[in-house]
Formats: C-alpha cells, sequence, structure tokens
C-alpha cells in the first residue's frame, strides 16, 4: 500500500447553528477540524489508507485541537509544521439543504516551509494537491509549486483537486484558472466540481469542459455533482457514476471524503496509473468513492462524519 501525502491546510471551521446560509445572522458557532488536504488525509487513513498531511497550523490551542484530532484518526502527522502566526479560521454556514457559505480568516497555513527531505519520500507513491489556500500566494504557494515538482521528478501519482473558494478569488478568478492550469496539464487524476469545470475550461456542457481539460493534460476527470453522482472522463469513456440516495444534512468535506476514497483504493493498486486505462475498474473505484461522499453529507462536521470502511466497502467483495 502506498503512502498518500495530502499536501496543504489545516484549520478551524467554525460553524453556524440555527441559521440558513447568511453568516450576518449567526450567534452560535461550534468548532470542527477542517481544511480540504486534512479531510482527504483523514478519510484515506479511516478507510485502511497510510495518509500523511503536509502543512502548518499555529503553535497555539487551535493547533494543538487540529493536530490531536489528527492524529487521533491515525494521520501521520510528522511533516506537520507549527507557527507564530494563529491558526487559520473557516466560519461556515449551511443551508437547509445542506450547502455551504465560507468566509476565511487566513493564518498559519500560509507559512508552510518547504522541506527538502519529502522528495526523495515522494517516490512509489501518491501526491495529493487539494488545497483551497495553496495558490493565494506567500511561503505555502512556493512550498506547494516545489513539492508539485518533486512529484513530477520523482514520478509519483498525481492528485490536484483546485478547491476553488469565491470568498477567497472575488475579482481574481481569472488569476486562479491561470495558476490551475499547469496542475491540471500534469497530474494524473483531477476532481473537479461543477462550478470548477466550468470556470476552468469555459465551458458550461460536461463533455465540452472535459473535453477541453483534457487537452489541457489532465488523463483522469472526475466531476462531482452532489446527488447526481460523479462524471468520469477518459481517453476512453464518459460517463455519470450515480451516487446513493441520502438526505443532506451536512455538505461540507463530501468531495474530500470522495477524492479520499478514490485515491485509498489508487493506493492499493500494484501499479497506480493502470487506471489510466482500465475503465471498468475506476467506474467500481467512482462507485466506492460516489458512496463515501454521499454518506459523509448525513452528519455535521467533515472529519467526524467520514464513513469507516465498513460502511464503504461491499465485504462481499474483494477489497481493493
Amino acid at each position: 500500500m502506498r503512502n498518500v501525502y495530502c499536501i496543504g491546510e489545516l484549520l478551524i471551521d467554525f460553524v453556524a447553528e440555527k441559521q440558513g446560509n447568511n453568516l450576518s445572522k449567526a450567534h452560535e458557532f461550534t468548532k470542527k477540524a477542517g481544511g480540504a488536504p486534512a479531510n482527504v488525509a483523514c478519510a484515506i487513513a479511516k478507510l485502511g489508507g497510510k495518509s500523511k498531511f503536509v502543512g502548518c497550523v499555529g503553535n497555539d490551542p487551535f493547533g494543538d485541537f487540529l493536530l490531536n484530532v489528527l492524529k487521533e484518526n491515525d494521520v501521520d502527522i510528522s511533516f506537520a509544521q507549527r507557527s507564530k502566526t494563529f491558526t487559520t479560521l473557516a466560519f461556515v454556514s449551511l443551508a437547509e439543504d445542506g450547502e455551504r457559505d465560507f468566509v476565511f480568516s487566513r493564518g498559519a497555513d500560509k507559512k508552510l516551509a518547504y522541506d527538502s527531505s519529502l522528495r526523495n519520500d515522494f517516490k512509489d507513491s501518491i501526491v495529493h494537491l487539494g488545497a483551497a489556500t495553496a495558490l493565494l500566494g506567500g511561503d505555502l504557494e512556493k512550498a506547494y509549486g516545489r513539492y508539485f515538482f518533486d512529484a513530477l521528478t520523482q514520478d509519483a501519482f498525481i492528485s490536484f483537486d483546485p478547491n476553488f473558494r469565491g470568498d477567497l478569488w472575488r475579482d481574481e478568478e481569472e488569476a486562479f484558472v491561470k495558476k490551475c492550469m499547469l496542475f491540471v496539464e500534469k497530474s494524473h487524476l483531477c476532481k473537479f466540481s461543477l462550478e470548477e469545470a466550468q470556470l476552468l475550461s469555459g465551458k458550461s456542457d460536461l463533455y465540452e469542459a472535459s473535453d477541453f481539460l483534457h487537452e489541457i493534460g489532465a488523463k483522469i476527470i472526475t466531476i462531482t455533482l452532489g446527488g447526481d453522482g460523479t462524471f468520469v472522463s477518459t481517453a476512453e469513456i464518459k460517463e455519470t457514476v450515480p451516487s446513493i440516495l441520502v438526505k443532506p444534512i451536512d455538505t461540507t468535506g463530501a468531495g474530500d471524503a470522495f477524492i479520499g476514497c478514490l485515491l485509498q483504493q489508487i493506493a492499493n493498486l500494484q501499479n497506480p496509473n493502470e487506471i489510466v486505462e482500465n475503465t471498468s475498474l475506476l467506474i467500481k473505484m467512482v462507485k466506492n468513492a460516489n458512496k463515501a461522499g454521499a454518506l459523509t453529507t448525513t452528519n455535521y462536521g467533515a472529519i467526524p462524519s467520514l464513513p469507516s470502511r465498513d460502511a464503504v466497502f461491499d465485504s462481499s467483495e474483494p477489497h481493493l
């Protein structure tokens, strides 16, 4: 089983209680651990995989809390860093259908320093680049780019999820698209939301959007569609894989659970690159990943809601 390195932010989600999607009306918040790369790392570990988190939190009680959550979920935090800068915070509101509205207060996540000792560790590993804040400049963006280069030179299997957040890129969408293109060009697997696929491609149609992104270089494209499942595109297929029916309470972390489950399965392959051409296996993996994402929406908070291995995989079938 290969290690999966998840690079980017680990932060506090303050989730608003008893209100819709307008944060100005919120009076009470519940503290949750969050951050897309950290969610993915926890999803992988909870499903029986081996994940390592690479990111920075503050040297404060919130940072202590976050690292303890990762440890409790069996994520390797030996490459996590601490900073004098306060831990990054996100304020999240939930509508009745479980959809989210974010406001960020950035802090220590942007202080991640590049660690050259990781370069050789990337060989025969999977590197997941799925940070919402990684392309916003500063030390984190520099480290992110260097880790991406290391993953390329070490022939790692690379996964990219842009995790677009409108609050972070207001009036700067063109810059976001431009920065994402290098990662789309070189990654083996790209996971997008429908909004991201349309934003990056400039196409509203799923087929046209995926064709455009393949032309840039993406080998495998998955576009999550919420309750409608996931659109999967390779050189061989274009297919929407259905999800299971659930009543969503909180969609926070659903996409992270999806990509975490998909990467956990790929990490178990003798050669991860075989998934590019083995379409039947890819579809089977996406069905499992859809289930993981759907189950995550049935409770509050991303990490506490991540499903177990037994909840996702059919015990009557051999586990990948």
